[in-house]
């Protein structure tokens, strides 16, 4: 009985190791307020490359077949620290997007010479130390701890998760951070609808919805806001998505890694940071990548398991672009289409492996 009042209902975790991850996810979140929501990703990059660098080392000297599922997740470099809450994407990167989605209300005037769209959405951006927008970060980490850790509690079937938590759980805290600052959840489409963005390719200036005035923090910004202007049309997001998926498919087989592709594409948005020239964002492409020839591997081989990452990773970067053209470009707010793609995709993997069509539901 004390054992059951010791646990936080739900969660099923301990009330100490709880309060421990909610005060390390304050700093978290500040965190990625501090420096900016892509940097703090870019770090989790790093962080999960070096937990999947020595996790591969471990296997090759003790040898055998890495598990698939949760446990993979669950300690060590990538699983503490970098799915975790220093640099876990639900914690450092989702603060980092309420700092931002605040900002754009709050402080507009910080908004460089060279951002064309709403301040709100420029998760580039780093706060520095002003302490109200790093209590906002710190709030938002807290917010992803909560989410994450009760969706991993309570989606899950006969001891499959239904999807990635730290997805899901970065897409719902950015739904938040929209609500509680006083943005539209999806925006009005200034073309023919959601998916159209021939308004963006016209150059197309944000006008006022009653006729009026355009507010003061809607000036300049374009009518239609694309996720990226380098990677939104649909033949060019899915040959990307091939070569991705490819990629990542061929890392698992060869190392047993899942995460060592999303680890790689996610550090390579370093260059996106420092401003060269159409980077293509690809983390949600090598993860499907992976989970494709994971889910084919043990009935085929690895040419056949190569082929279908290639064809998970196309999937997930068209889930990713359908998304970012319903709820990214028609608000004032960063939404991520990467986490709402891997939200998606493993919510398909995961019905599919219950069913029994898939051997298995990949990492969930």
């Amino acid at each position: 009985m004390l054992d059951v009042v010791l646990q936080v209902p739900v969660i099923d975790m301990p009330w100490e190791d709880f309060a421990l991850l909610v005060i390390t996810a304050l700093a978290g979140g500040a965190f990625g307020a501090a420096i900016g929501a892509l940097p703090a990703f870019i770090f989790t990059g790093f962080v999960v490359f070096l937990g999947e660098g020595i996790a591969i080392l471990q296997r090759e000297i003790v040898g055998g077949s890495p598990e698939i599922g949760q446990g993979e997740l669950a300690a060590g470099v990538t699983g503490v620290i970098g799915f975790g809450a220093i640099t876990g994407p639900h914690i450092a990167f989702a603060g980092g997007v309420a700092a931002s989605a605040y900002a754009g209300k709050k402080y507009p005037e910080m908004e460089p010479d060279d951002w064309d769209y709403h301040f709100g959405k420029n998760i580039l951006y780093a706060f520095g130390t002003k302490p109200d927008i790093l209590a906002v970060g710190a709030i938002f980490g807290v917010v992803g701890v909560i989410i994450n850790q009760l969706s991993a509690a309570v989606l899950v079937v006969d001891g499959t998760g239904l999807t990635d938590s730290i997805a899901l759980t970065v897409v719902a805290s950015a739904f938040i951070a929209r609500i509680v600052f006083g943005y539209p959840i999806v925006g009005k489409a200034a073309g023919s609808g959601l998916l159209d963005m021939t308004p963006f390719e016209r150059e197309e200036p944000r006008a006022a919805t009653d006729g009026g005035e355009v507010p003061l923090e809607h000036e300049g910004r374009l009518a239609t806001e694309p996720w990226l202007p380098q990677q939104y049309k649909w033949a060019g997001v899915t040959a990307i998505g091939i070569v991705g998926g490819l990629l990542g498919g061929y890392i698992y087989i060869k190392t047993g890694s899942i995460f060592m592709g999303y680890a790689i594409s996610a550090m390579s948005l370093l260059f996106l940071q420092l401003g060269v020239e159409n980077i293509p964002v690809t983390h949600h492409i090598t993860l499907i990548g992976a989970v494709g020839a994971v889910v084919v591997l043990p009935e085929a081989s690895p040419v056949v398991a190569l082929l279908a990452a290639g064809a998970f990773g196309a999937v997930s970067g068209l889930i990713g672009e359908v998304t970012q053209r319903m709820f990214y470009a028609h608000s004032g707010t960063h939404v991520d289409p990467p986490a709402m793609a891997i939200a998606i995709a493993m919510v398909g993997v995961a019905v599919l492996s219950i069913a029994g069509v898939l051997p298995n539901a990949g990492y969930v």
